[in-house]
C-alpha cells in the first residue's frame, strides 16, 4: 500500500512557558492560575491576535504559536514581554509570572490544527534556555529580522539543545526596548525633589511585603502633602522595586534631588523603620536612622520619618504644615491591616484581583466606618472596571458607586484626605455623571495634596469629558512628570489620545493612543480613540484593524454605549467620536 503523504509547511513558531512555574504553584496556586487567566485575557490572547498569530496548543503554564512571518513573530513577542514587564512592577519577585521565550523557523509536519517535527521541538528548546523575561531566536530566525525590527540581541554562539542533533547558533533578546533607547535625564523642579523608594521587607516572611509597601505609601502620602516639595507617585517609585539601584540613575530618571530607602521589620507587636536620606547629585548620604515602636505606634514611627525627611532637605516649613502631614488614616489597626492588602490586590490590575481588592477595602470600612481613603479606593475600583467593561449589573454598581464617593468625599472633606476626595470626585464625574461636582471635588484634593498624580490625571479626564480639551492636556503632562516611569502610563497617554482627539487633532491623538496601546494593548479607550482618530485622518485600514482588535476584546460593543461609557457633555464631541467609529466599522 501507498505510504499516506504527510503535509509540510514553513513556518515561524514562538514557544513560550512560564518560568518557575512549579515554584509559583506551590507558593500560591489559585492566585497564579487566576492571574495566568487574567494575562492570557487581557495581553497575551489579544497580543496574538493582533500579529496575526494562531494558537497551536497551550498547556498548564505554555503556549505554542504558528505565524506567517517571524517579523511579525518577533514583534509579538517583544510586545508580550514589554506588557508583563509593566505589569511586574508592584508584584512581589515570589509572586511575578515571567514568560520565556523561543522562536524558529523551520519545516513542520501539519497534523490537523496541530504542528509536530523538528521545528516545534527547534522552538521548544529555545525557550528552554531563554531567562524569564528574555527571547532566543534560532539562526535561521535572526537572520530574517536582522535589520527589519530595532531589538536589542546578544550572538550566543553555537548551542548544544537537548534532543537537537546538530549545534544552533542563537540570539538571545535580552531587552523589550530597543538597543538605542535612552531615557533622558529630567529637569529639576523649582522646589526640593524628592523620591522614596520600595523598602526592603526584613521580616524574614514574603507574605509581609504589603506592610511594607504599606508603610512607604504612607511616608510618601504624608510628604506629598506638603506644599513647598515636588513628591514622585508611588507608581514610579515602586519600578525599582527589588531591583539594586545606583541613586544617581534614579534621580536623573525621575528628575528628583533626593531619594529615600529603608527598610521595615515587623516582628510579633514591635516594628523597626530604618531609613537612609540620599542626595542624589553626590550619592552622600544626608542622615540614616533608626525608628523602634511597637505596632500601635506604626502611624508615629511613620510621621518619625516624614518630619526626620523634611527637616533635612526644608528646614524652615511652618509647623503646621508639619502638623497638616501627620494625620492618622485611621485609628483601627485591622482596619489599615486590610486597607494595605487591598492595595496589594488592585496593584496587580486584573478582574479577579479589583474583586478582592473590593472584598478587603469593604472589610476595612466594616471596621472603621470613617476610613476615608477606604472608600477612596472602593470607588476607585469601581471607576477601573466600568473603564474596563466588567460591569455586571449598572444600575447597581452606580447607586453602590454613588454611595461610596458621596461618603469618600464627606470624610475626605472633614479630615482633608486628598485620595479620598479625588476619587470620590472622579467616582462622581464618571460612574455616576455629575461631571461639576465631581470636577469640584478633584480640585479640592489638589489644593490639599498638590503632589497627587492621579489626581491630576483624573481631573485631566473629566476636564475632557466636560469639552476642556486643551486644559486636559496639561493636567496630564503634571500627572505624568509626577510619576514618570508609571506603569499605569498608559491611562495618562490614552487621556491625552482623547484630549488631542476632542481638541480636532486627529493624528497627535491616534500618535497618542499606539504609545498608549505599546504599553497595554487592551486598553479599550485607546483602541477607540485610534480607531475613530485614524478613520476621521482618511487612514481607514488603521481604522478597521483597530476596530477588529476592540471587537475581539468586546463583541457586543456598539456605538449606542458610547454615551455611557464616555460621558461627554458638548454635543460635537458625542457626534465625532460616534462618526470616527462608525467610519472605521463599529455597528450601531
Amino acid at each position: 500500500m501507498e505510504a499516506q503523504r504527510v503535509q509540510r509547511r514553513l513556518a515561524a513558531i514562538l514557544a513560550a512557558d512560564v518560568a518557575g512555574y512549579s515554584r509559583l504553584i506551590g507558593v500560591d496556586e489559585e492566585g497564579t492560575i487566576a492571574r495566568l487567566k487574567a494575562l492570557r485575557r487581557e495581553l497575551i490572547d489579544p497580543t496574538i491576535a493582533s500579529h496575526g498569530g494562531r494558537i497551536v496548543k497551550t498547556t498548564g503554564d505554555g503556549i505554542l504559536i504558528e505565524f506567517a512571518s517571524v517579523v511579525d513573530a518577533v514583534r509579538c513577542a517583544v510586545e508580550m514581554q514589554r506588557g508583563m514587564a509593566s505589569r511586574s512592577g508592584d508584584i512581589p519577585s515570589e509572586k511575578r509570572i515571567e514568560f520565556r521565550v523561543g522562536i524558529h523557523l523551520g519545516d513542520v509536519v501539519v497534523e490537523g490544527d496541530d504542528l509536530l517535527g523538528d521545528g516545534v521541538n527547534m522552538a521548544a528548546r529555545l525557550e528552554g534556555i531563554a531567562e524569564p523575561g528574555a527571547i532566543c531566536l534560532s539562526g535561521d530566525a535572526y537572520r530574517q529580522v536582522q535589520g527589519k525590527i530595532e531589538i536589542a540581541a546578544e550572538d550566543l554562539g553555537e548551542q548544544r539543545l537537548k534532543n537537537i542533533a546538530q549545534s544552533v547558533r542563537v540570539y538571545r533578546v535580552s531587552t523589550p526596548e530597543p538597543a538605542h533607547k535612552i531615557v533622558p535625564a529630567l529637569a529639576l523642579p523649582d522646589k526640593p525633589s524628592i523620591a522614596v523608594l520600595p523598602f526592603q521587607n526584613m521580616s524574614g516572611d514574603p507574605e509581609r511585603e504589603y506592610f511594607a509597601d504599606g508603610v512607604v505609601e504612607e511616608i510618601i502620602t504624608a510628604l506629598s502633602r506638603f506644599h513647598s516639595l515636588f513628591v514622585i507617585a508611588r507608581s514610579s517609585s515602586f519600578t525599582y522595586k527589588g531591583r539594586a539601584v545606583d541613586v544617581k540613575q534614579v534621580g536623573r530618571e525621575l528628575g528628583v534631588r533626593y531619594v529615600l530607602e529603608g527598610s521595615v521589620r515587623k516582628a510579633a507587636s514591635k516594628v523597626r523603620i530604618t531609613g537612609q536620606l540620599i542626595d542624589t547629585s553626590t550619592g552622600t548620604h544626608l542622615w540614616a536612622q533608626r525608628f523602634d515602636g511597637s505596632l500601635e505606634d506604626i502611624f508615629d514611627l511613620q510621621d518619625q520619618v516624614t518630619v526626620s525627611v523634611v527637616g533635612a532637605i526644608t528646614p524652615k516649613l511652618e509647623q503646621a504644615e508639619i502638623e497638616r502631614a501627620k494625620r492618622k488614616p485611621t485609628e483601627r489597626l485591622d482596619a489599615y491591616d486590610y486597607y494595605l492588602r487591598g492595595i496589594a490586590s488592585y496593584h496587580q490590575f486584573t478582574k479577579e484581583s479589583h474583586e478582592e481588592a473590593l472584598r478587603l477595602f469593604y472589610r476595612a470600612i466594616e471596621l472603621d466606618p470613617d476610613f476615608a481613603s477606604a472608600y477612596g479606593m472602593a470607588v476607585r475600583c469601581y471607576i477601573w472596571r466600568k473603564a474596563n467593561k466588567w460591569i455586571s449589573d449598572r444600575v447597581k454598581e452606580i447607586a453602590e458607586t454613588a454611595r461610596l464617593a458621596r461618603r469618600a468625599t464627606e470624610l475626605g472633606k472633614e479630615k482633608e484626605d486628598a485620595f479620598a476626595l479625588c476619587f470620590g470626585g472622579h467616582g462622581v464625574a464618571y460612574v455616576v455623571g455629575d461631571l461639576d461636582d465631581g470636577s469640584a471635588m478633584i480640585d479640592r484634593a489638589l489644593g490639599i495634596n498638590p503632589n497627587l498624580a492621579d489626581a491630576w490625571s483624573s481631573s485631566g479626564w473629566v476636564r475632557t469629558f466636560r469639552g476642556e480639551p486643551e486644559v486636559a492636556i496639561d493636567l496630564f503632562a503634571r500627572a505624568m512628570r509626577l510619576s514618570p516611569l508609571d506603569p499605569m502610563m498608559f491611562v495618562r497617554q490614552g487621556g491625552t489620545a482623547q484630549a488631542h482627539f476632542f481638541a480636532g487633532r486627529y493624528d497627535e491623538a491616534s500618535s497618542w493612543a499606539e504609545r498608549a496601546l505599546q504599553e497595554r494593548p487592551t486598553f479599550i479607550h485607546a483602541i477607540c480613540v485610534l480607531a475613530a482618530g485614524s478613520a476621521l485622518s482618511g487612514r481607514l485600514e488603521e481604522a478597521h484593524r483597530a476596530i477588529a482588535r476592540l471587537r475581539q476584546l468586546d463583541p457586543a460593543f456598539r456605538i449606542a454605549d458610547l454615551g455611557d461609557w464616555t460621558p461627554l457633555r458638548r454635543p460635537q464631541d458625542r457626534a465625532n467620536y460616534a462618526d470616527g467609529l462608525r467610519k472605521a466599522g463599529l455597528p450601531e
